[in-house]
């Protein structure tokens, strides 16, 4: 009943406002919307712009001509850019839920008032936030101690443990989870995975759902794990690395066309690199554009929840 009437009072206070004011904010709403859209509009139009254009006018919204070149370079790679593509699939979906899983079983504890150890866990996971071993460390232990090398393993276990997507879980727990409700399930004889799958998890699914969209993006974006840890392994590298070499070797030709001979200058002046590099963010931004619609509705309820709890 105290959930109804508060939906019906925010209902109400929503719809104190005149339709004058209202038309104001959807207009105000609408064009923030737009300004959020336009880049990867343009962005999609200058990789369908062919290089002359793109060499006599610049950038625009209206190119003087339109051409699919650099899509034709790019899947001209066939095989490779398909086994990439599911390597990035692979390493982002395993990654994100082992990522989610570690995370809310260590936040879970940070939750517990009755935990004994959880401000030093608290403290063990926040201290990395601040200060870190350094690049060289961690890839001698991984690489040496862990053999993180030529594997999946590599471009996931260095990714599974964030501090701060662990602090954003404890405070759902929070927020959203009832000490009440986990006395009266263990008085109830329920064991603590249990209680924490059975009770907690549907509760604060809006937060899992917020951290496996943070985790999802930071396994799909990474490329500087394949960079290290791949050295002679290369069918598993992921899309966003294939891409980085690709526009690399581009940007190679273009900048050394005059001294790596005729052919090699001819084939660096017909390369759509301008283009290209349009081309290259369509491909990674594409498939995550695609999947947030289905976190949407989970992201939003979890940005509320500490509002309306408050």
């Amino acid at each position: 009943m105290i959930a109804h009437s508060v939906k019906r009072r925010r209902h109400a206070d929503l719809n104190s406002f005149s339709a004058r004011t209202q038309a104001v904010f959807h207009l105000v709403l609408g064009l923030f919307s737009l300004l959020c859209v336009i880049p990867f509009i343009f962005v999609v139009i200058i990789s369908f712009t062919s290089e002359e254009s793109i060499r006599q006018i610049g950038y625009s919204f209206v190119p003087q001509s339109f051409s699919v070149q650099a899509y034709e370079y790019v899947f001209d790679l066939g095989d490779a850019l398909w086994r990439s593509y599911f390597n990035s699939f692979y390493i982002t979906i395993l990654g994100t839920v082992l990522s989610v899983i570690i995370c809310v079983l260590y936040a879970y504890p940070l939750f517990r008032k009755d935990f004994k150890y959880r401000n030093f866990f608290n403290y063990m996971s926040f201290i990395t936030m601040i200060f870190g071993g350094g690049l060289v460390p961690t890839f001698v232990i991984c690489k040496s101690v862990l053999g993180l090398s030529d594997n999946y393993a590599a471009l996931i276990v260095p990714l599974l443990f964030n501090p701060f997507n662990i602090i954003v879980m404890r405070t759902f727990f929070q927020t959203s989870v009832p000490m009440e409700l986990i006395e009266a399930a263990t008085i109830d004889g329920s064991g603590e995975y249990s209680t924490l799958v059975r009770i907690v998890v549907p509760i604060v699914k809006p937060g899992i759902a917020t951290v496996a969209l943070l985790n999802a993006l930071a396994f799909w974006n990474e490329w500087f794990l394949s960079l290290l840890y791949l050295n002679k392994n290369m069918d598993i590298m992921p899309l966003q690395y294939l891409l980085m070499r690709m526009q690399r070797n581009a940007d190679f030709l273009a900048k050394n066309s005059s001294i790596i001979g005729v052919d090699a200058a001819l084939a660096a002046r017909e390369l759509p690199s301008q283009s290209l590099k349009m081309a290259l963010v369509v491909f990674i931004v594409l498939p995550i554009a695609c999947a947030y619609p289905f976190f949407q509705r989970y992201v939003v309820a979890g940005l509320t929840v500490g509002s309306v709890k408050g």
